[in-house]
């Protein structure tokens, strides 16, 4: 059996990253560009995935009711999966912006010669 300081220090690491997902996708909404939007929503994705990561052990160790461990290891796997989303569909975007960019200016060069 887990002595009680490192189940503390499990439940500790849960938490903080469990927190830190929702913290920094407010930081996320916050954005003063897309660049940084990103950054912080894959900072809530490793984050995310962090706390399932903890969340697994805890089942492994037998922590807590079985079920509701593997209900909440599934939905944090669904919260990963969404943020993953967000951040393959902002990096497109962004790509696709600077393509635009690129080629308005080749086409202000191509003008000008």
């Amino acid at each position: 059996m887990l002595d009680e300081y490192k189940l503390r220090s499990i439940v500790d690491q849960l938490l903080r990253s469990a927190t830190s997902v929702g913290s920094n996708l407010e930081e996320a909404k916050a954005a003063s560009s897309k660049r940084e939007f990103l950054r912080d929503v894959q900072i809530s994705l490793r984050e995310s995935r962090e706390a399932v990561y903890w969340l697994r052990l805890c089942a492994e160790l037998k922590f807590g009711p079985e079920a509701q461990l593997r209900e909440l290891i599934g939905e944090g796997d669904q919260i990963a999966r969404i943020l993953a989303a967000i951040v393959v569909s902002t990096k497109r975007r962004m790509l696709v912006g600077y393509a635009v960019f690129a080629i308005c200016i080749l086409n202000s060069a191509l003008l000008l010669s």
